[in-house]
């Protein structure tokens, strides 16, 4: 499984802009919409999905970038803060 995972990593930037455009866009918006709708529903997780859903993204949009900072920030102060209680 980890050398395929490479392998993408690797091959990623050799597709051409409009393939890594549309990829991007079609598998981290599923990402993004399952992760919200997991919030909702208690049987998908809903914070992984999004931190992936956003992760994809930000290979190819800045703004995403740009979210997936603010939830990682967010998810962090809410793990502090749990830990912090018990």
């Amino acid at each position: 499984m980890r050398t395929r995972w490479l392998w993408v990593k690797k091959n990623w930037k050799r597709l051409p802009h409009p393939f890594r455009w549309v990829i991007a866009a079609t598998v981290g918006g599923s990402l993004v919409v399952l992760g919200l709708t997991g919030l909702v529903l208690p049987v998908i997780p809903g914070v992984p999905l999004l931190i992936a859903g956003f992760a994809l993204l930000a290979t190819e949009f800045t703004w995403a970038e740009v979210l997936l900072n603010r939830t990682k920030h967010h998810v962090t102060n809410a793990v502090n803060k749990v830990r912090k209680k018990k």
